[in-house]
């Protein structure tokens, strides 16, 4: 089974990008990332000629969340992140896929640092962390994966020194995601590449992605339960290169499921 991560930045914008690496790669179930679109304006036919049954969180210009699978449909679970009644904007979505309970997420850039948009990030991560707990106590096969906009440590950013009083690098950052991983949660990429430099996103100038001056702020993290069934992780490079594309790439995962 293959499990994939995407920040289309743009669905419709960039729906003939998403449909030509649907066709190539074929995975099972994604997650999707800033849809920037309104729930009415979803391409739910168009996915759905591809084989995709969709559950989708969406939000005008701004954010956006969707799960997708393949001959399968998704049982949504959960629209929005717990903890903050007041909070509008669309960043989360969880749904159950052939026995695996999948939450999408879109985690807050925070910039400017220091700000009430940082603050905004810090405290979506808290939250995250309270409902992540809650989600390892059901001991389920649990993936929580999506762009979390962090880079945990140097080894995730070209030049760890030009970042660090960026909101995605700030130590208080890296601090939550290092206690999120630590409540149990596997990182599927360092798991299987502790060491390599591994990047999912370029920004659009300065030929960034081809100077490999890259990012890694998309991530797949595995419940105990799941986790002892990966197998594969990698980042697809080549849809970063096509025409009017993303300025992120798709993060995939294989993973075997126990036979009995």
């Amino acid at each position: 089974m293959k499990i994939a991560t995407y920040n289309v930045n743009g669905i419709n914008g960039r729906l003939p990008v998403l449909l030509r690496w649907l066709e190539e790669d074929a995975p099972d179930i994604v997650c999707l990332q800033e849809l920037k679109s309104p729930d009415e304006r979803f391409p739910r036919r168009d996915l759905q000629r591809m084989g995709y049954e969709a559950v989708w969180h969406g939000q005008k210009s701004w954010n956006g969340v969707a799960i997708l699978a393949r001959d399968a449909t998704p049982i949504l679970t959960r629209r929005g992140l717990p903890g903050d009644p007041d909070d509008t904007h669309s960043r989360y979505i969880e749904a159950a896929v052939d026995g695996i309970l999948v939450g999408c997420i879109y985690l807050p850039n925070g910039n400017p640092a220091p700000g009430p948009k940082f603050d905004y990030k810090l405290r979506w991560f808290e939250r995250l962390q309270t409902y992540a707990a809650d989600l390892l106590s059901l001991d389920l096969p649990v993936a929580l994966i999506g762009d979390f906009n962090v880079m945990p440590t140097d080894l995730d950013v070209y030049a760890p020194e030009r970042w660090r009083d960026d909101a995605l690098f700030r130590p208080e950052v890296r601090k939550a995601y290092a206690d999120l991983v630590a409540q149990g949660w596997t990182d599927a990429i360092r798991q299987l590449h502790p060491k390599e430099r591994i990047y999912t996103f370029w920004k659009y100038w300065r030929n960034s992605f081809e100077r490999d001056a890259g990012l890694r702020i998309d991530h797949l993290l595995l419940s105990p339960t799941l986790a002892p069934w990966l197998r594969k992780a990698s980042v697809r490079r080549g849809p970063r290169g096509w025409e009017h594309t993303s300025d992120h790439a798709p993060v995939i995962i294989e993973i075997e499921p126990p036979s009995d």
